[in-house]
């Protein structure tokens, strides 16, 4: 049996490699069919947002490889509402269809993986 994997993606995807570092790895797993949720939190909910402008930074846009993960199997996905209210951001705006949970439901979101990996 595979052991289920949850990545918890801290940074807004113009920061860093590592929103990039995140989806490429649900991706990668997704492939292999492992169990696999996201997390996005802190910055981290920025990669859910519309409309960005990733060339205006010498980014590449993240946006095609994060609707690519439900094709992939990466169907849990989530979001802080605490993240999303500090940067005036509306869970109903997103890019994906990601639940939204309060702080005090993270912690049993997390027990309820085998293995975290925060990037």
């Amino acid at each position: 049996m595979s052991k289920s994997l949850l990545i918890i993606s801290r940074q807004a995807p113009w920061s860093g490699p590592g929103a990039r570092e995140a989806l490429d790895i649900a991706l990668a797993g997704g492939a292999f069919d492992l169990p696999i949720g996201m997390l996005f939190l802190d910055d981290g909910v920025w990669q859910l947002v519309a409309g960005q402008k990733p060339a205006n930074l010498q980014q590449k846009d993240l946006s095609a490889n994060l609707q690519a993960l439900p094709m992939f199997g990466v169907e849990a996905l989530y979001a802080s509402a605490h993240s999303l209210r500090e940067r005036g951001l509306d869970g109903k705006t997103l890019i994906l269809d990601a639940a939204v949970l309060a702080d005090t439901d993270l912690p049993t979101l997390i027990d309820r993986y085998d293995q975290v990996i925060t990037l």
